[in-house]
């Protein structure tokens, strides 16, 4: 139950600061190349319930990510997973 409620926690902040960003009036341009820190978003270098990285709509190949700033292994796994449609 704990961890239920942490990642609601985690996606609301997530959340919060993409609106702070965009009340800033930064352009668009700018908010485009705007990361989330790994520890935002509960980054781990490891799968969770079977969902990995490289099975994310937001993954770039080989090891990078849309949202999320830093080096991503593909294997790895965090509370902004997007499965791909």
């Amino acid at each position: 139950m704990t961890k239920a409620i942490d990642t609601q926690i985690s996606r609301r902040s997530i959340l919060k600061a993409g609106l702070a960003i965009a009340a800033a009036g930064i352009p668009l341009s700018a908010r485009a190349q705007q990361k989330i820190a790994q520890s935002m978003v509960q980054y781990q270098e490891t799968p969770k319930d079977g969902k990995e990285c490289d099975q994310c709509a937001q993954f770039i190949a080989p090891g990078s990510c849309k949202v999320v700033d830093g080096k991503i292994n593909p294997k790895g796994y965090c509370v902004a997973f997007t499965p791909k449609s």
